[in-house]
């Protein structure tokens, strides 16, 4: 068993940070993502609450914040504080670990490692792996339900959104259809799709939840939706490259895990994937550009993210 402190930080609810949004960087809005976190995670004895130490333990990794960044960046792309929308952004953030304590699961993935640490079934147990993600998914609804700064009715739909990035339309099916779709009995609309559920749906999560603070209309609403789709597939073919290229002790988790999964990778090979992956990029880029042309960090961000497969 993994040895843990004995206490961990106490939970506490002081309000967000308050400087100016056109002062925050990108790893100073990582590192406001990450002091909030702190708070609004239930505080844990790592002996006596075991599942809240978990959670914990899980969420506060060192991680890149994907999710909850392109929360704060659309916020501000539509010129908003991008405080006001940071506990939703941890909500989001929430969802996306509860998702990999489960994926990782032996009865899933069967992962070792997950962010340079091992996995929280490794560390914990299976069932308090389990317990923790049903916390967390219940936690982060219950955050974006309460948030302060954002109106009721917003709220509400933001749960709405956080739900079905969760359940049957969303990355339930696109575990599923990872886990059961064997190589080489995919076509390529078929892994799209898993990638689109699997990944792309918390990217449009992100934007959905700073589009609808700002009262967004349609039409930018359905440019950000695009731009999450590419940002997803994306994502999913970095990391499928990753996964074959690269060793557990660099990628800090897991690799050679898509053996006899169907993947694009495996469809048409390394060299055709990162084609494929640059003109993703480029896509997103592009759409975001036209839904919030004064916004240059999130640009800038969706570059950097995906620079090593860009060559």
């Amino acid at each position: 068993m993994l040895a843990l402190p004995a206490v961990l930080p106490s939970f506490a609810l002081p309000v967000a940070p308050i400087a100016q949004p056109a002062e925050h960087s990108t790893d100073e809005l990582r590192r406001m993502i990450d002091e909030r976190l702190g708070m609004l995670l239930p505080a844990a004895d790592a002996q006596q609450d075991r599942v809240a130490a978990a959670m914990r333990y899980g969420v506060l990794a060192p991680g890149k914040r994907v999710r909850p960044l392109l929360v704060l960046l659309a916020a501000r792309g539509f010129q908003l504080d991008p405080t006001d929308v940071l506990d939703a952004a941890c909500a989001l953030e929430m969802v996306h670990a509860a998702s990999l304590f489960l994926d990782d699961l032996p009865c899933m993935d069967d992962a070792k490692l997950r962010r340079s640490q091992p996995t929280v079934h490794i560390a914990f147990g299976e069932d308090v792996a389990m317990l923790a993600s049903i916390a967390l998914l219940a936690r982060a609804w219950r955050i974006t339900a309460t948030a302060a700064a954002i109106p009721a009715h917003v709220r509400t739909e933001m749960v709405a959104v956080l739900s079905d990035a969760v359940g049957i339309e969303g990355l339930v099916t696109g575990q599923y259809r990872d886990l059961h779709a064997a190589a080489g009995e995919s076509s390529r609309p078929h892994i799209a799709r898993t990638n689109e559920l699997k990944t792309g749906v918390l990217f449009a999560a992100a934007f959905d939840i700073a589009a609808l603070a700002a009262g967004a209309d349609a039409g930018t609403r359905g440019l950000l939706r695009e731009a999450a789709d590419a940002l997803g597939q994306a994502f999913q073919l970095a990391d499928d490259l990753a996964d074959l290229e690269m060793e557990p002790a660099t990628l800090g988790k897991d690799c050679h895990q898509d053996a006899g999964k169907s993947t694009l990778v495996s469809m048409v090979g390394p060299r055709q994937t990162r084609r494929i992956l640059s003109a993703q990029v480029e896509r997103a880029e592009t759409l975001i550009a036209q839904a919030m042309p004064l916004e240059q960090c999130l640009p800038a961000l969706v570059r950097t993210l995906f620079a090593s497969k860009l060559h």
